[in-house]
């Protein structure tokens, strides 16, 4: 279908940007990159009714979000830092993790994340 095709095209031009862009990155997306796909990616959610699944997909940008709105938060209404720094991977690099343990943690995160939202697309039928 049309659908498939779209995501079919959509996936091979993240596919060849990762190429691109593994350790050490060369070649950042932006904001008109990013803010498109993920545009697109929700669209391809709502036209295939699997929207509650893609907070799931996207856990790891969900946890980043997060950790900034809780970080604002805390120190709005209690005026100290929860984290070092905000979004997250910057509190794990001023820890001490070198980035490469960064990226590989995260990366793991998101591969455990993709799993389950591809357990529950197949749970959802």
């Amino acid at each position: 279908t049309g659908l498939a095709i779209f995501a079919a095209a959509i996936a091979g031009g993240c596919l060849g940007f990762l190429f691109h862009n593994r350790y050490p990155a060369r070649v950042f997306m932006g904001d008109t990159g990013s803010l498109a796909l993920g545009g697109a990616l929700g669209s391809l959610a709502i036209l295939t009714r699997t929207e509650l699944l893609l907070p799931l997909i996207g856990g790891v940008f969900v946890i980043e979000a997060l950790s900034v709105i809780i970080q604002v938060l805390h120190f709005r209404y209690r005026g100290r830092r929860i984290f070092r720094m905000s979004p997250l991977h910057h509190h794990f690099e001023l820890v001490g993790w070198p980035e490469k343990k960064v990226v590989r943690v995260f990366w793991l995160w998101g591969l455990g994340f993709a799993l389950c939202g591809l357990f529950g697309l197949i749970m959802l039928g």
